[in-house]
This record gives structure tokens, sequence and C-alpha cells, in this order.
């Protein structure tokens, strides 16, 4: 099961994005997207815009590890290529994002991508799962390009998973992590802490697993701690970097705080409730034994209700139109996704054609200046 707050879809081909990320695309091309560090491209709409950061001592180091042949960072390309292989909703949301809030979420969600693939490791019992998590929280703690390497190397010399793109996302670990001691000190502090937490929580959850690895949650209480701990912290740390340098929503900045967490633990709820079946085949009881699942129905929905709230207050205070868009687009998916699973029951994907109708009625709603949810 994907930790990260995101809606699987049925395979195939992406849906054809329709103009608000047609557009966003486009302007990352012609901008030539912006590289680790940038305070974003003049006259790309919804950018802010602001003189160059002077580089601070990590990422001084950063760029001299790379000058001296350590592990150059990803680049905002690779950054793309690595979401396409590891994430499904965000890969579609992510590109609407402006710069450089896009590069900067890229980079976190592929950093939480890398503790989920360790937290949910299904080939590894609980002490390999808990030493990788030790070892990713302490190079997110200062540069360490020879460290990151060797652990790569054991970590792929027995693979926690068999699924090619996270393996591949951990084979670049040192690039993506030179990425983000590149990026500017308020990010990359605001990236790592979050992360960090999440770390720590995942490891508290581990250790309540039996030695083989299987975890079982006691009630709906503690599925609430866990989606806290997983997704709930995603939300709040996306919050934040919303906030960083914008003060046209300081006026919101309370408000989106208070619902930051259940935005991210929205998603995740309806994760657990359709991954359920095969979550239990894996050995995870997310869905408490003995629980109703339409309690935790209602407890996705009053959460959805929650991120709907945080989307119109990001719209109202004027937020830029690709942060609505990231915001508003898994929230749409989340709730068709709740819809489908109360008619056929857990275990039911969203089908392209789906998702396409979806993107194209946020885009139509955001053209004509109507609520994005």
């Amino acid at each position: 099961m994907s930790q990260t707050p995101e809606i699987d879809l049925e395979p195939g081909p992406p849906p054809a994005l329709e103009p608000v990320a047609m557009a966003a695309a486009a302007a990352s091309a012609a901008a030539g997207i912006a590289t680790a560090g940038s305070a974003g491209t003049p006259g790309t709409p919804g950018t802010e815009t602001s003189p160059p950061p002077a580089l601070d001592a990590a990422a001084t180091a950063a760029a001299g590890m790379a000058a001296t042949g350590a592990s150059s960072p990803a680049s905002p390309a690779d950054i793309a290529l690595l979401l396409e292989k590891t994430s499904r909703t965000f890969a579609l949301a992510i590109p609407l994002l402006p710069e450089p809030t896009c590069l900067q979420v890229g980079i976190a969600y592929l950093l939480f991508r890398i503790a989920d693939t360790f937290e949910d490791a299904e080939l590894w019992p609980r002490a390999a799962k808990l030493d990788a998590l030790a070892r990713f929280d302490r190079l997110l703690q200062q540069p360490a390009p020879e460290e990151a390497r060797l652990d790569v190397a054991g970590w792929l010399a027995v693979p926690p998973c068999a699924d090619a793109g996270y393996l591949e996302l951990l084979r670049q670990t040192p690039a993506v992590l030179a990425a983000f001691w590149a990026l500017p000190e308020g990010p990359r502090q605001l990236i790592g802490d979050h992360t960090r937490r999440t770390v720590e929580g995942m490891a508290r959850f581990v250790r309540r697993a039996t030695a083989a690895g299987t975890l079982e949650l006691a009630d709906l209480d503690d599925l609430k701690r866990y989606c806290y701990v997983v997704a709930g912290i995603v939300g709040e740390m996306l919050t934040e970097l919303f906030l960083f340098g914008r003060k046209t929503l300081a006026p919101v900045r309370g408000f989106l705080r208070e619902r930051s967490a259940r935005f991210g633990e929205a998603l995740q709820l309806v994760n657990v409730i359709k991954d359920s079946l095969a979550d239990a085949d894996h050995g995870r009881q997310f869905l408490p034994s003995g629980s109703d699942l339409a309690e935790v129905v209602a407890l996705a929905r009053q959460d959805l209700q929650e991120a709907t709230r945080y989307t119109l207050g990001l719209q109202r205070a004027g937020a830029p139109r690709g942060i609505i868009a990231f915001v508003a687009l898994p929230v749409r998916l989340a709730q068709a996704t709740l819809d489908l699973i109360e008619q056929r029951g857990p275990g039911v994907k969203l089908s392209r054609p789906d998702v396409s109708r979806i993107v194209a009625a946020l885009d139509l709603a955001l053209d004509q200046g109507l609520p994005a949810v």
C-alpha cells in the first residue's frame, strides 16, 4: 500500500491533461523549469518572483560535492521522471504547481516515498525496516554522499520490494538527497523537519509489528494516529511550503494550518479503505479488526469536508491557480473514489477516462471562477 497520500488509478496510459495541466507544462518548458535554489521564473503565470537567494552553508556544500565528483543533484527532469515511476495522483498534480514550489514539492514527495518504501518493505523483516529508517533519518540531518551510496548498496543487495519504480528511486537516493541539500535554507528546513517527523513516526509503528513485519491497528483512534504520521504531516508540510514567501496568504494562515493535517488524512483514509483487501494479503491490517467499514467511510467523508474547506480557503485568499489545482485535484479524485467504494466495495480504482473527466471539470471550474471543489 502506498502510504504517501494519493489516489490509486487503473493501469494504462496517463490521462490527457486539460489546459490547467498543459499550461503548467508549457510554462515549465518555456522557462526551462527553475533549478534547485531558484526563486521563480519571471513571467510564468502564478509564479512568485524574487532575487535568487544566496547559497547557505549546506547548499554551498552540496554544490561543492557535485564539483568534486560526489553525487550530483537530481535535475528537475530527473525529479519528474522519478515521480512518473513512483506516483499516481501526484505525478499529475505536482506539475501544476508554480515554481519554485513545484520543484520543492517534487523533491519532498520523493523523500517521503523513500521513507514509505522502508516502512512498507514487504520483503524485509521488522529489524531491517527499522535500520533503514534510522539510516535515512541520519542522511536527512547533514550532507553525507558517501554514506548515502553505501546505504543504497546495502538496501539494494537485499531489495525491500519488487516494484521497479521504487527500487529505481532507492538507487537514485544520493541524487535526490543532493537536490534536497541544494534547496534554499527555508524550504529545505521545512521539508527536512517534516520528513524526519514522519520517519520517526513510521519507526514507532514498525516497532509494534511482529518480527516478520505484520502490523495490526487497534481501533479507529489508532488508525487516525497512523494516518497522521504518514499523511497528516504531509499536509502540514505542503501548507508551510504554500505559505512560504506568499504574503497574500497571511490572512488565512491559521485557517489553513488548522485543516492541513486533515487534508492529508482524508486522502490516506480513502486509500486505506480502497486497499484494505490487498493490505491484508501482505500482513497489514490498517482497518482495525472488528471496526465498521461504514464508520471509517464516514470519517473519510468528514475529513474530505475539511479538505474542501482547506481548498476553498486557498482559493478565496487568491492563491496561485497552480496551488489551487494541485490541492483540488486529489480531493476531487478522493471524493470520486469514495463514491465508487460505496457502490462496489474496497479494491476499486478510478478509470483513466474518469480521471480525464475530473481533470477537465476542475479546469473548467477554475476558468469560470467557480469553486475548485
